[in-house]
């Protein structure tokens, strides 16, 4: 099984786990990323059981919509029952970097809104320590500079993204080298920093579940 066909078992399984429990009120939050469109894909054949869904993206806005699929904005309802959404890495405590979309604000925005975090993932995801896969962050333009040095003097070696600009008008920097033993409290160093809107780690918003598609059939933690 390849890693699309395993993207495409974890977005099925995680379909499984959500249908028995939609309704004609309910709100799926829907992530970004090639794992959560395949999600989309097989959502749609099941969009007359659920109300509609908020998204996390324009990207993903246009393929819900293009599957006919209504999409409100988070503003305009009271209850996500649930969110389903890739990741870049999961570590064993079910926290994550997630961000290489460069969605990662919206994304942590609308898990906070659902009542369950669903991470959908291939086995290549999951590692026992975060930080291999470099980590973004979002940041107002004029504070590129100031918020680069502070990430060195963190021990990270941050990256502009260049010509890349996030659906909140930011700049991504990609942050390497980091070996992240301590996610909540680095999570929230890096977002007390002056002009950073949030950064890539999901620990005080990790996953409630985790499925993880591998060659053999779909894990869940």
């Amino acid at each position: 099984m390849d890693q699309d066909a395993q993207k495409r078992s974890a977005a099925e399984a995680a379909l499984a786990y959500i249908e028995p429990r939609l309704t004609s009120d309910t709100i799926v939050g829907v992530g970004t990323g090639s794992t959560t469109n395949f999600f989309i894909d097989a959502l749609a054949g099941i969009q007359h059981k659920f109300d509609a869904c908020v998204s996390s993206s324009e990207a993903s806005t246009e393929r819900l919509k293009g599957h006919g699929i209504q999409v409100l904005d988070l503003n305009s309802v009271d209850r996500v029952e649930v969110y389903v959404d890739g990741a870049d890495e999961v570590n064993p405590a079910r926290q994550l970097i997630k961000g290489a979309g460069g969605a990662l604000t919206r994304e942590k925005i609308v898990a906070a809104s659902a009542e369950e975090f669903v991470c959908i993932v291939d086995q290549s995801k999951i590692v026992d320590v975060l930080g291999a896969f470099p980590l973004p962050v979002e940041v107002i333009p004029m504070a590129r500079g100031l918020v680069a040095r502070v990430l060195v003097e963190l021990g990270g070696s941050p990256e502009w993204r260049h010509g890349y600009t996030t659906d909140n008008g930011n700049i991504i920097l990609d942050v390497h080298g980091l070996t992240i033993t301590d996610p909540a409290h680095l999570e929230s160093t890096i977002n007390d920093l002056a002009g950073v809107v949030t950064n890539g780690i999901f620990a005080a918003q990790a996953a409630d579940l985790v499925l993880v598609a591998t060659p053999t059939g779909v894990e869940r933690f």
